[in-house]
C-alpha cells in the first residue's frame, strides 16, 4: 500500500536531511517529481545538462541532482568524495546511469563490459555508504522503440535488460558476507513496462508515471520514519504493549487450560448455539446445555478467542501478509451489489408473524444493508458521492432500528433492570474491548459501538428516569402519553443543544475516564462530528416505534396475513408518497456537490428515506408475510461482520484490502471473505455464551461480577496511562 504524502508531511519526514540524485535524465525526472512533492511550484527549466540544487530553508531539507550520465570516473569520483567527507554525504542518494553508454558507444559489446567494470569499481563505494546513509541503485526503464528518435534507436530494451542485469549481479554481490545495503529500486522499471507506450519521446515516462514512481521513493525512505497507517511498505512491526503481552499470556493459558480440561474430561459434549440480537431492544431466550459446565464453556470460549485473535494479529500488525491499496470502479461496487440481490430474493421464506418490522423482517434489513456496506467498504466506494450518501443512510437505519428496538421492548415490558442493561452492553463491547487490547487501538476507533452504546444508554436513561412511563401504565390514561411525549420533546432539546453547541459536547467527553473512550488522535472532535451526523435518527426510530404502538393497541392497523396494512385506498396513497420521496432522495443525493454540503442536510432529511422503505417493504400484505433467510442469517451476525471487517478482510486499520493469496484477486477475495464470515459468525456464538455466563439474572451475583469489571477497567485505564506516557 502506498500512502499520498502531503507537503507538510514530506518537509517533516525530511526536516535537515539531504538527499541526492545522480544519473542521467531519467534519474532528473525523478529528481524534478520528488521535490515537487515538497513544493509542487518548483519549475523545470534550466540547463538540462547540469547540477540542478533545491533547497527549502524553512524546513531545512535540501535535494540535489548531480548530472553524471554515465558509470564512469567521474560519477565515481563524486561518490568517493563523500565517504571521505561525512559533512556532505547526503542521508538519501539515488543513482542510476546506462542509456547513454548505450547511445555514445553504439550499444556496442564493449560499452556493456566497460559498464560492468566501472559499476564493480563504484559497487563498494556505493556498499560503504549504504551503511550509514540510504542508497537506492534506479533499474533502467524499458523504453518504446517505435517512438524513439534516429539518434537513438541503438536503446533497446534488449539492452536495456542486459545493463540492468549487470547492475543487479554486481551491487546485490557487492558484499560476499551478507547481504547488500544498496536497494534496488525496480518499481519504476515495473510501471514503465505499463505506461512507456504514453511517452512523448519513447525513452522518458510520462508525468504521471514518474510521480508515481517519486511517490514510492518518498514511501519507502519516509514510511518508517512518519509510520502512515496506509502505507504498508518498509515499515517495522510496531512492539507489543504492556496490555497486548498481558493478553497474549491470558489467551496462552486459557488454551493449555482448555486443552488440559479436555483431556482430563473426555465426554463428547454437545450444545445448541442459539443467536441474540445484538442492536435491537428484542430479546432471545438462551438456555445453555446441562451437559457443559460453566467452567468448560468459559475455558472453550477463550480457547476459540484466542485462536481467532491471533490470526487477527496476523493479518493487520505482524506483516505476514500484504495489503493493498482499493481502487474503485463502478463495476466493482455494482456487480456484487446485484449479485447478492439474486441470492437474497432466491432463498426466501414466509414469516413466523406478520406484525410491521417483525424479527425477521428486521433481521433480513440488517443483512441486506451490511452486505451493501461491505462492498462499499472493500470496493473503495466512498469516493464516489451518490454511493457515499446512500451508505450514510443505511448506517443511519441501523441507528434508527437501535431506537426503535429498544424503545419498544422497555416500553412493553417496562424490564429496566440492571441485567437488561449489561446483557445488551457486554453483547455490544465484548469484541471492541477485546479487540482494543489486542490490536492496540482505542474504543473510538470502532465508532459504530461506541454510537450504539452511548445511544442504548440514552434511550434508558430516557425511559428509566422519573415518571417511568410504559404501555401498561399508559393504557389506562392517555395522560401518559402525553407525558412520555413531553420526555421525549426534552431529549429532542438536549440533542439539538449538544448539536449546535460543540464546546460544551467536548467538554462533557473529554472528561476522565469518559476521555479514554471517546478521544482519537487526542481530542473527541471525531466522536463529535460521527455523532452529530446522525444525531436525529435514533430519535427518529423512538418516536416511530410510540406511533406505530399505538396505533397498533388501538388495532388501526390490519397485519394479518396477506392483508395490506390499511384500507386499499390509504395503502395505495402510502405507496405512491413512499415511492416518490425515496426516488427524489436518491435524486437529491447524486445532485449533491461535496460531502460537506450534504452531510449538512442528511442528519434531517435522511429518515425520509427510511420511513419510505419501511413502508414500501410492509405496506403489501403479501410483502410483510415473506423475508429472505440469506439476508436475514448475515442479518444476526451483522455487528461482528462490521467490527471484524477492520483487520481480517479489509486491512491497514481499513484503508487497504487484506491480500492472502498474491496475485489472484478473485480467489484472495473468496478466501479471506469466506474466512471472514466463519469468524464473524464464530464470534457471534462465543459472545452470546459468555454472556449467559458473566451476565447473572441473580443481581447480588451480577453486582459481584460488575465490581470484578470494574476492577479489570480500572487496570486497563493505569496500565494504558503508563503506555502513553512511557510513547511521549
Amino acid at each position: 500500500m502506498m500512502h499520498k504524502y502531503k507537503i507538510s508531511e514530506a518537509k517533516n519526514c525530511l526536516v535537515d536531511k539531504h538527499v541526492a540524485f545522480i544519473g542521467d535524465s531519467r534519474i532528473r525526472q525523478l529528481f524534478y517529481s520528488f521535490v515537487k512533492i515538497i513544493n509542487p511550484q518548483f519549475k523545470e527549466e534550466g540547463n538540462k545538462h547540469e547540477n540542478i540544487p533545491f533547497e527549502d530553508k524553512i524546513a531545512s531539507v535540501k535535494v540535489d541532482f548531480l548530472w553524471h550520465p554515465e558509470v564512469n570516473g567521474s560519477m565515481k569520483e563524486c561518490i568517493k568524495m563523500w565517504t571521505e567527507d561525512s559533512a556532505t554525504k547526503p542521508h538519501v542518494i539515488v543513482a542510476g546511469a546506462a542509456t547513454w553508454s548505450i547511445k555514445i558507444h553504439n550499444g556496442s559489446n564493449e560499452a556493456l563490459s566497460q559498464y560492468k567494470v566501472n559499476i564493480s569499481s563504484i559497487a563498494p563505494l556505493l556498499e560503504k555508504l549504504a551503511k550509514t546513509s540510504d542508497v537506492y541503485w534506479v533499474l533502467q526503464d524499458p523504453v518504446y522503440e517505435d517512438l524513439l528518435s534516429e539518434n537513438r534507436k541503438m536503446i533497446t530494451n534488449e539492452k536495456i535488460d542486459a545493463y540492468n542485469e549487470a547492475a543487479v549481479s554486481i551491487l546485490n554481490s557487492s558484499t560476499r558476507n551478507s547481504k547488500s545495503n544498496v536497494k534496488m529500486f525496480s518499481v519504476s522499471k515495473l510501471i514503465a513496462q505499463e505506461t512507456i507506450m504514453e511517452s512523448l519521446d519513447g525513452l522518458h515516462l510520462p508525468e504521471s508515471s514518474r510521480e508515481t514512481s517519486a511517490m514510492i521513493l518518498m514511501n519507502v525512505y519516509c514510511n518508517k520514519i512518519l509510520k502512515p497507517v496506509d502505507g504498508s511498505c518498509c515499515q517495522p512491526r510496531p512492539p507489543l504493549t504492556l496490555i497486548q503481552k498481558l493478553a497474549a499470556c491470558f489467551f496462552t493459558f486459557s488454551i493449555i487450560g482448555y486443552i488440559i480440561f479436555y483431556i482430563i474430561h473426555r465426554n463428547p459434549h454437545r450444545k445448541n448455539k442459539p443467536f441474540s440480537d445484538l442492536e435491537s431492544g428484542e430479546e432471545k431466550k438462551n438456555i445453555i446445555n446441562i451437559s457443559l459446565s460453566p467452567l468448560e464453556i468459559l475455558l472453550q470460549s477463550f480457547c476459540k478467542l484466542g485462536l481467532i485473535m491471533a490470526y487477527f494479529y496476523m493479518c493487520d500488525r505482524a506483516n505476514l501478509f500484504m495489503k493493498e491499496n482499493k481502487f474503485y470502479t463502478h463495476s466493482s461496487f455494482f456487480i456484487p451489489i446485484i449479485y447478492i440481490l439474486v441470492l437474497g430474493v432466491f432463498y426466501n421464506e414466509n414469516t413466523k408473524e406478520t406484525k410491521v418490522l417483525n424479527r425477521e423482517q428486521t433481521d433480513e434489513w440488517k443483512g441486506w444493508m451490511q452486505l451493501v456496506i461491505l462492498i462499499y467498504h472493500i470496493s473503495g466506494a466512498s469516493t464516489f458521492l451518490p454511493v457515499y450518501m446512500h451508505i450514510r443512510v443505511l448506517v443511519a437505519a441501523y441507528l434508527f432500528q437501535t431506537g426503535y428496538g429498544h424503545f419498544s421492548y422497555f416500553w412493553i415490558k417496562g424490564d429496566f433492570g440492571i441485567h437488561r442493561v449489561c446483557q445488551v452492553l457486554f453483547r455490544l463491547n465484548f469484541l471492541v474491548v477485546v479487540l482494543c487490547i489486542v490490536m492496540d487501538r482505542p474504543y473510538q476507533f470502532y465508532y459504530f459501538v461506541p454510537l450504539v452504546t452511548v445511544w442504548f444508554m440514552v434511550i434508558y436513561v430516557t425511559l428509566a428516569l422519573w415518571p417511568q412511563i410504559i404501555q401498561k401504565k399508559a393504557n389506562g390514561n392517555c395522560f401518559w402519553h402525553l407525558g412520555l411525549l413531553l420526555k421525549l420533546a426534552f431529549l429532542l432539546l438536549c440533542i439539538c443543544f449538544l448539536a449546535y453547541s460543540q464546546g460544551a459536547f467536548e467538554k462533557i467527553f473529554s472528561l476522565w475516564p469518559l476521555s479514554k473512550c471517546f478521544e482519537l488522535k487526542g481530542n473527541v472532535y471525531e466522536w463529535w462530528f460521527r455523532w452529530r451526523l446522525d444525531r436525529y435518527v435514533v430519535f427518529h426510530g423512538m418516536l416511530f416505534a410510540f406511533i406505530y404502538l399505538t396505533l397498533q393497541k388501538r388495532q388501526v392497523l390490519s397485519e394479518g396475513k396477506g392483508e395490506p396494512l390499511f384500507s386499499n385506498k390509504i395503502s395505495n396513497f402510502l405507496l405512491f408518497i413512499s415511492v416518490v420521496s425515496f426516488l427524489t432522495y436518491s435524486i437529491w443525493a447524486s445532485s449533491c456537490k461535496n460531502k460537506a454540503e450534504c452531510n449538512e442536510l442528511h442528519p434531517s432529511i435522511s429518515v425520509v428515506q427510511i420511513l419510505a422503505f419501511i413502508l414500501i417493504r410492509n405496506i403489501p400484505g403479501y410483502a410483510r408475510s415473506v423475508y429472505s433467510s440469506f439476508f436475514a442469517w448475515f442479518g444476526r451476525i451483522s455487528l461482528e461482520l462490521f467490527i471484524c471487517q477492520y483487520h481480517i478482510w479489509l486491512a491497514a486499520d481499513t484503508r487497504g484490502v487484506l491480500v492472502l493469496i498474491p496475485g489472484n484477486p478473485v480467489l484472495n477475495i473468496i478466501v479471506s471473505t469466506f474466512i471472514f464470515v466463519c469468524v464473524a459468525h464464530e464470534i457471534s456464538q462465543i459472545t452470546n455464551d459468555l454472556a449467559q455466563i458473566f451476565i447473572s439474572k441473580d443481581n447480588s451475583s451480577l453486582l459481584k461480577r460488575l465490581a470484578c469489571i470494574a476492577a479489570f477497567f480500572c487496570g486497563l485505564l493505569i496500565l494504558s496511562s503508563i503506555q502513553d506516557k512511557s510513547r511521549h
